[in-house]
């Protein structure tokens, strides 16, 4: 078995598991021993935790694909298609696009190729390598997700970099669309009107495209601005802050993300884990994403976050855009007790979303209330935010078809 048949995985840069990948493209994940014999062990994974919190070690192998945790680290779409092609790797053989980009993965994971190549790679710094990491640059941008984005640096100047290398950066660049017009503008105002009701949410900003430096060559300028978000999943000094999202907590694939559990499953284990504080953040951003109209809220845009390695918190908001003005038929993107219609939204279904997920109602509707009050004071001004008139006038519509708002 050679050294590219083998990666091992990092968790806060210490050794905790190695990947193999078989004979047949089968891969298997197993969990080193210390990591195993560790009762302080970093957590990894709601997923790999037993009923009573013990790690799961017998993990099935899976042919072609990665273990659900790992396969959700990749990027989907066309950004997967994109980074399989520079890489010269099948997309759908996912073992060699996890090497080919493991080095700087969501979270405080790495990938990195096995026993001696590995070390080597680590402590030689000949210009041969140097000029590699230069050529291979593209190859390390991993951020899981659908839309073009990478991750960059902020510069004294003001603006931004991608490092030459293609690892680290402390702010995410997400590049416009080119099929939906103003998304860029469109998340960079949802994000900040979220800010304004209590929401907690990264800094973020609207960049001139001009302003950011070593963008690959070959994708094109669609808009004059991208959206920028700082990681929450990196500290100051850029290491790496343990986040799942939760097609990673429930062990689904990424394809997943809109039918392999609905927003009571999602509840349930942010209210075991983080109790009162993260479940009012739990309904208020799915309130306020349900006026807006935001019809992408599925499993990867909901995350956990480890600050000390061990304790789960919610992680903080991203990826809000109010997907109407794209897809006018669009409803939530995981059902709410029974529907998935915006229209269903009623106090009623609160009250019966709280009892379903055996939260207290006099905290699931109070927050309900507190934050459609809050929307409406911060909609009153929405002119004062860079959003397109017709994007403003598709929600003022689908506002009127929420009882919750039509209630205030």
């Amino acid at each position: 078995m050679s050294d590219f048949d083998r990666l091992d995985i990092f968790l806060h840069d210490q050794p905790i598991a190695v990947l193999t990948n078989l004979p047949g493209d089968r891969n298997l994940l197993s969990f080193n021993q210390n990591y195993i014999n560790d009762k302080e062990r970093s957590v990894l994974s709601l997923s790999f935790k037993d009923v009573v919190g013990e790690l799961i070690t017998d993990i099935k192998s899976t042919r072609a694909r990665l273990p659900p945790f790992l396969a959700n680290l990749l990027p989907e779409g066309h950004m997967r298609d994109y980074l399989a092609s520079q890489a010269k790797v099948n997309p759908n053989r996912e073992f060699y696009l996890l090497a080919a980009l493991g080095k700087d993965l969501p979270g405080a994971l790495k990938a990195l190729p096995s026993n001696r190549m590995n070390r080597e790679y680590k402590h030689k710094e000949t210009d041969e390598v140097i000029r590699q990491e230069k050529d291979n640059a593209i190859l390390r941008f991993s951020l899981a997700g659908v839309q073009l984005k990478f991750s960059a640096i902020w510069e004294k100047d003001g603006g931004l970099t991608i490092p030459v290398n293609g690892v680290g950066g402390s702010w995410i660049v997400k590049l416009p669309s080119s099929v939906y017009a103003g998304v860029p503008d469109n998340e960079y105002v949802m994000m900040e009107l979220a800010r304004h009701i209590g929401i907690d949410v990264p800094e973020t900003a609207l960049v001139p495209i001009d302003q950011i430096e070593g963008l690959p060559q070959g994708i094109g300028k669609i808009s004059n601005h991208a959206f920028i978000i700082k990681r929450f999943d990196r500290t100051p000094e850029g290491q790496g802050i343990h986040i799942e999202d939760f097609a990673q907590v429930f062990g689904v694939f990424p394809e997943k993300k809109y039918q392999a559990a609905s927003y009571r499953n999602i509840a349930e284990v942010i209210w075991s884990e983080t109790g009162e504080k993260g479940i009012i953040e739990f309904i208020r951003r799915f309130v306020f994403n349900a006026l807006i109209g935001n019809g992408d809220m599925h499993l990867k845009n909901w995350s956990l976050i480890y600050p000390d390695k061990r304790n789960a918190s919610l992680a903080p908001a991203y990826d809000f855009v109010s997907t109407i003005p794209y897809i006018p038929a669009d409803g939530l993107a995981l059902t709410f007790v029974d529907s998935k219609a915006f229209s269903s939204l009623t106090y009623e279904q609160f009250k019966r979303f709280a009892a379903k997920t055996r939260l207290p109602e006099t905290i699931v509707l109070e927050t309900v209330q507190e934050t459609v009050q809050s929307f409406t004071n911060i909609w009153q001004s929405i002119g004062d935010f860079p959003l397109n008139h017709e994007i403003i006038d598709v929600i003022n519509k689908h506002l009127e078809t929420i009882p919750l708002f039509k209630r205030r």
